[in-house]
């Protein structure tokens, strides 16, 4: 997320109270999570295990909760709460905005795009030509929609990250400052729930199909003529490529990656980055060939405990 305009290292102090290693006239120019940092960003780490990796970023400015040595070039934001404090700069450069018509007169609405009745569309969404949204539709802040799309009843662009720090007082929400960015020629079937990013975007690439009732976690990147069936949840930070086929009731765990025209089929259970161009099934889900080599193997148990019963 790039800030309106760039700011200063002492001018983003000021805004979360904190402490600071680099000269006042530092630039910052917006704030990201460690996987989509640039160069002029924020990012924030409060755990000494990814201390390293956070000063190591293509980050500019790391907000940590202790003073360490600063790498060249880089700036420093020391804080007893770093989440806290990315939070506070979120709802300082993204506030929520009350919405007082079902249509905001920020939007901007294509050529022979339909709205049909009951829809809401929030403030500075886009949305191109020949589009079609059916009832009951919510497009939440800031989501940017292409040509051609068809979004069905009930689906909702644009809610809230699921990503919660423990905390003794209970589950501390990290606020989501980022956008839903959906391309030509999507369909997006009813109910789907397709949450914004971070600090980034969650995108769905053009051509891409999906049915009913599906969930698809923040930040994640679906790529080009994707197809996935109905049921399916992906959590956040995942990245599908193109023509990827995910079958009906698929699970897919955060941050791992499914290479280009890769088959998932139904039910499967998906907790490791897979290669492109091959099939998969199973909980936890593998190739074809080694699933059913595993499965061959297990139905020989009952034979093999039957001769060592007669050793």
């Amino acid at each position: 997320m790039k800030f309106p305009k760039p700011h200063t290292l002492k001018d983003i102090a000021h805004l979360i109270d904190a402490d600071y290693v680099g000269a006042d006239n530092f630039p910052v120019l917006g704030m990201n999570e460690i996987h989509v940092v640039e160069a002029g960003d924020i990012v924030f780490v409060d755990h000494p295990k990814y201390y390293d990796k956070a000063l190591e970023s293509n980050a500019t400015v790391v907000l940590i909760n202790k003073k360490v040595d600063c790498p060249e070039g880089k700036a420093l934001l020391i804080s007893d709460d770093p989440f806290r404090d990315f939070n506070k700069l979120t709802l300082h450069f993204k506030p929520f905005k009350r919405a007082h018509v079902s249509i905001s007169e920020s939007a901007i609405i294509g050529e022979n795009t339909v709205i049909q009745p009951n829809c809401f569309i929030g403030n500075n969404v886009t949305i191109g030509n020949n589009c079609t949204i059916h009832s009951n539709v919510s497009i939440y802040d800031d989501t940017v929609i292409g040509n051609n799309v068809t979004i069905h009843a009930g689906a909702i662009l644009g809610a809230s990250a699921f990503y919660y720090k423990n905390r003794p007082e209970g589950f501390d929400q990290l606020k989501s400052g980022g956008r839903v960015v959906i391309e030509d020629n999507v369909d997006i079937g009813a109910l789907c729930t397709i949450d914004k990013g971070v600090t980034a975007d969650t995108t769905i690439g053009e051509g891409s199909k999906l049915d009913n009732q599906i969930q698809v976690g923040h930040d994640t990147v679906i790529g080009k003529k994707c197809l996935i069936a109905s049921q399916v949840g992906i959590a956040g930070c995942v990245i599908i490529e193109d023509e990827v086929t995910i079958w009906g009731q698929v699970g897919i765990t955060s941050g791992i990656t499914i290479g280009k025209k890769a088959v998932i089929s139904a039910k499967a259970g998906v907790s490791k980055s897979l290669e492109g161009h091959k099939s998969y099934f199973g909980v936890p889900a593998d190739d074809f060939r080694s699933k059913y080599k595993e499965i061959a193997a297990i139905r020989k148990i009952p034979e093999i405990l039957e001769k060592l019963k007669n050793i």
